[in-house]
């Protein structure tokens, strides 16, 4: 693409991987977190007979949002950096990356976000498209 400086395509794969992994990550520790953590550790406000506090499902439930919430904060703050760095070093819009970074809040939401911000780096950098291709294909060819 015309107007980017020489260069950049080698250092925009590292982070676009890394994004692609802490992405991956992220959304699937939100989903485990909303769908998994918090209905196993509060399910006994609104059906108490159901699991009661100190239960094993709400211990199950009080351990993966102890553990995991706070795995999933770290992770999340890494997917920021690294995805802001990847914004600055694709040179996306400030609108594109504001949306990207709020899109890793949301249970689903995420990986359509990943998604988006993949497809815009393989639109931008065409090489990037091509290597993998290169690299996917059998060693006879």
């Amino acid at each position: 693409m015309v107007g980017r400086p020489p260069g950049t395509f080698g250092a925009v794969k590292p982070l676009l991987n890394t994004y692609r992994v802490l992405a991956t990550v992220v959304g699937l520790s939100i989903i485990t977190l909303v769908l998994v953590g918090v209905p196993l550790k509060y399910v006994h406000e609104l059906w108490p007979s159901v699991l009661p506090v100190g239960s094993t499902g709400w211990r199950i439930g009080s351990n993966i949002n102890l553990y995991l919430g706070t795995a999933h904060g770290f992770i999340y703050m890494a997917f920021v950096l690294v995805a802001f760095m990847l914004a600055l070093r694709a040179r996306w819009p400030i609108f594109f990356t504001i949306i990207t970074l709020l899109c890793g809040t949301i249970p689903f939401l995420s990986f359509w976000a990943e998604f988006r911000a993949i497809r815009r780096v393989r639109a931008e950098y065409p090489e990037l498209v091509a290597r993998e291709a290169v690299g996917t294909t059998p060693a006879g060819d």
